[in-house]
């Protein structure tokens, strides 16, 4: 598998390194994330409109799966991910969401900060998507 670095310039931050990504695998990827909207919209909905007691563990473990599955896509292209803002971003909303279930943070507030972060942290630039951080 061929990797490189993609530095547009000389002075400009340093990203991390990307491998080929089979072209099946991309369009696959497209469909777990939309799987992975669904279900962690029914999570945050659940937290934020207190409609139901909490979320359906279908939509829980649809989050969880596709996330997973989602992460280990971006692992193929982006072999530094964990190295990468994107990744950073992942584990601390993993964290938070964590540290929230189990009642260390505020509910509600801490499901809303999640949410924003990642969003936030998937719509950047690529440039700051991908730089590295360390």
């Amino acid at each position: 598998m061929r990797e490189e670095h993609r530095n547009d310039s000389v002075n400009g931050p340093k990203t991390g390194r990307i491998g080929d990504r089979p072209y099946w695998a991309l369009n696959l990827s497209i469909l777990i994330r939309a799987a992975h909207q669904v279900g962690a919209a029914v999570f945050l909905a659940a937290y934020l409109l207190d409609a139901i007691p909490g979320p359906p563990k279908l939509y829980v473990m649809l989050a969880l799966i596709s996330g997973s599955l989602l992460l280990i896509s971006e692992w193929l292209r982006h072999r530094q991910i964990f190295r990468e803002t994107a990744g950073m971003i992942t584990l601390v909303k993993i964290l938070l969401l964590g540290a929230a279930y189990h009642g260390y943070l505020p509910l509600t507030e801490t499901v809303l900060l999640a949410f924003v972060f990642a969003s936030i942290g998937a719509h950047a630039p690529k440039k700051v998507r991908h730089r590295l951080l360390f």
